[in-house]
């Protein structure tokens, strides 16, 4: 019994550590490529105001858990 207990708290903090790694990796990427891409995409846009040219960290934050979580969904 303790052998199965200790295999799903190995499986959980993977899952745990993987999702931390996740969400890092898109916050960084988030981050660094909206202020290089969107201006460049979406230039008429910018200048109106409808689409920020940059993001905020709080704002890549937000985004970048709910990239997190949606890698957790498995997929059939």
């Amino acid at each position: 019994m303790m052998l199965r207990s200790r295999k799903a708290a190995t499986i959980l903090a993977g899952g745990l550590a993987a999702t931390v790694g996740i969400f890092f990796i898109v916050l960084f990427l988030i981050k660094l490529l909206w202020a290089w891409t969107i201006p460049d995409l979406f230039p008429g846009a910018v200048e109106e105001g409808l689409v920020a040219a940059s993001v905020s960290w709080g704002t890549a934050a937000k985004m970048a858990r709910f990239a997190a979580v949606l890698s957790l969904i498995p997929r059939s």
